[in-house]
């Protein structure tokens, strides 16, 4: 908590909070008096015109999350757009985020990174999910990925990860940073997958894979090959087409390839 929050939160004429509980011990430890009013994803775009007009006013409004930062998976989005689209001033104080705390702690490639939020909880719909990522990785797309995950799938979203990913990529997992229990738990997918299949997973977790290794080079250059070869005697559309079957990509992501090499 640094001192321009604190300073932010006395000088604002209400606080918006998740839940005024949760906001109220943090309000306590820093003896800060600011009426508080509840925001969150099931009535804040309701709540936005009023909001709104009251800016409009002078008034200033704090928003706050019960953990993290601001619309960073938390609510804020629709009036902080709402806001801007106005005209009216934004700010923010920076203050703790998982993603980029577990970034740092994990040891992967900092840079460059992709924060997804949560995936779907849905199996089909996570490993779909994570195929669109993987095939844009054997187009040459290279990143550490980072996502947020509830305790209870965290197993099953490592299972996902493994059968699309491979088994050994290198890969973190964070959980309840900057609390009590925090903990990092680095290594291969499988060797994170089996250390929390014996110990339950808890609190609040965020997940991170390394980008691909020297097997993701090997791959974009059999791409490049194959479709040098496919353009001499077709067209892109052809090319990309006769190709995405050989190596198992969607068409699309071939397609923009082709696109790249037809124009060198």
């Amino acid at each position: 908590m640094s001192l321009r929050a604190v300073a932010t939160l006395r000088a604002a004429d209400v606080i918006l909070c998740e839940d005024t509980r949760v906001t109220a011990k943090l309000l306590k430890v820093y003896n800060v008096s600011t009426p508080t009013q509840i925001l969150h994803d099931h009535n804040e775009q309701d709540r936005v015109p009023a909001l709104l007009a009251r800016m409009a006013e002078g008034a200033r409004l704090a928003l706050v999350s019960d953990a993290g930062t601001p619309i960073v998976s938390d609510p804020g989005y629709r009036l902080t757009r709402a806001a801007i689209a106005a005209g009216l001033p934004v700010s923010a104080a920076p203050g703790a985020n998982a993603a980029t705390l577990a970034l740092t702690l994990s040891g992967l490639p900092p840079h460059p990174y992709l924060f997804s939020g949560f995936a779907s909880p849905r199996s089909s719909a996570r490993r779909s999910q994570f195929a669109v990522l993987r095939a844009a990785e054997q187009a040459g797309f290279t990143a550490t990925l980072i996502w947020y995950e509830a305790p209870h799938r965290l197993l099953d979203m490592l299972d996902d990860l493994i059968a699309v990913f491979g088994p050994e990529r290198e890969a973190a997992v964070a959980r309840e940073l900057t609390k009590k229990f925090e903990e990092i738990r680095r290594g291969s997918l499988t060797e994170i997958r089996e250390h929390f299949s014996v110990t339950a997973p808890r609190g609040e977790i965020t997940v991170l894979v390394g980008p691909p290794g020297d097997e993701a080079a090997d791959t974009e250059q059999d791409l490049d090959a194959r479709l040098v070869e496919a353009l001499k005697t077709h067209s892109v559309k052809d090319a990309a087409a006769l190709v995405a079957g050989a190596v198992d990509l969607p068409k699309r992501v071939v397609y923009a390839r082709a696109l790249e090499i037809g124009k060198s």
